[in-house]
């Protein structure tokens, strides 16, 4: 599979924005009082917890296959599309084959969050659990496609899914001036490296970084060492393990993004709770990432106007437990005094 030529671009979001809106209305972005007082400093919340799948995984995956959809004559389109995936894309891959008429064949590796498999299930896609991480369960993925002629969707050198992910911040730049740091949680890279490309152009002072886990940290090491790694990982953000470095994604992360943050296990957890606490928001642990990593970071935030994306709801019940059985970062007695 060939990768893209370019990187995304502003128009090019602006664009996929105008493709994807009639599904995917304008999400929330809202400025936490509770958050703006813990962090001293103006802290927003983008919250794409709110889409139709609770993921802004839905933005990438439908622009992919409207766009498909639109040129006709895609190779396997209308025998199906296949994706690989830990729970979000297959969910947004899923909803958009059911809106087509198409069946969707999503490839999970083991140990998939059971809540996100039974949404994918419910949007109709078929679920194939195999390998033991997300890029054993690409292979398989790409077999199958192969194998039965059906359509890939490609988390990771579909320009049209970056481009699609970057209508986040399209949304944001248009709602708000003068950003300091844009923060988001990287699983594959795609969200990140699109936004901040995107907003290379729209707010050119705004710093975008990405956040990972320690315990799954490929991409932010592979961007400190200036070259593409394999590390395995396991972490509580079951969203954001990844083994491999995927090139397209790696290439423009680097190019346009700022910084890459690692936060420890216990402050994800704890800032799943904090959301709920502090801005009465569900957040799955990946989708709160963005957050521990900030707030590990705050006292180079302070003062500073900082959007968080909250980029998942599709916390399990078994993981919100353990993340309310873990002191949060701040109370919201702390946070307002």
């Amino acid at each position: 599979m060939n990768r893209p030529a370019g990187d995304p671009t502003l128009a090019g979001a602006e664009a996929a924005l105008a493709t994807i809106t009639d599904h995917v209305p304008e999400t929330p972005l809202v400025r936490s009082e509770a958050l703006s007082r813990a962090f001293d400093a103006d802290v927003w919340l983008k919250l794409d917890c709110a889409t139709a799948t609770a993921s802004f995984k839905l933005r990438g995956a439908l622009c992919d296959l409207l766009r498909a959809e639109a040129r006709g004559g895609t190779s396997g389109l209308g025998g199906g599309v296949v994706a690989s995936s830990s729970g979000n894309h297959g969910q947004g891959v899923a909803y958009g084959a059911r809106l087509l008429g198409r069946t969707a064949d999503i490839f999970l590796p083991k140990g998939t969050n059971a809540l996100k498999q039974g949404m994918i299930r419910a949007y109709g896609g078929r679920v194939h659990v195999t390998g033991a991480d997300i890029d054993y369960a690409r292979e398989a993925a790409i077999r199958h496609a192969e194998e039965n002629g059906l359509y890939f969707v490609n988390d990771g050198i579909s320009l049209d899914i970056m481009e699609g992910a970057a209508t986040m911040a399209v949304e944001i730049a248009r709602r708000l001036d003068d950003i300091d740091y844009l923060v988001i949680p990287v699983g594959g890279g795609n969200l990140t490296a699109g936004c901040a490309a995107v907003m290379a152009e729209a707010q050119p002072g705004c710093k975008t970084v990405g956040v990972q886990p320690e315990g799954a940290p490929v991409i932010v090491k592979s961007f400190h060492e200036g070259r593409p790694l394999e590390v395995p990982g396991e972490s509580f953000a079951d969203g954001l393990v990844s083994r491999v470095t995927v090139p397209f994604a790696f290439e423009v992360f680097c190019r346009h993004a700022a910084d890459g943050w690692l936060c420890a296990e216990t402050p994800i957890k704890a800032a799943v709770h904090s959301l709920a606490e502090c801005a009465h928001l569900l957040a799955e642990p990946s989708g709160a990432a963005g957050l521990a990593a900030a707030w590990e970071r705050r006292a180079l935030l302070k003062g500073k106007r900082v959007v968080l994306p909250i980029t998942g709801g599709n916390c399990s019940m078994a993981q919100l437990r353990t993340a309310l059985a873990t002191p949060p970062l701040f109370t919201l007695a702390e946070a307002v005094g």
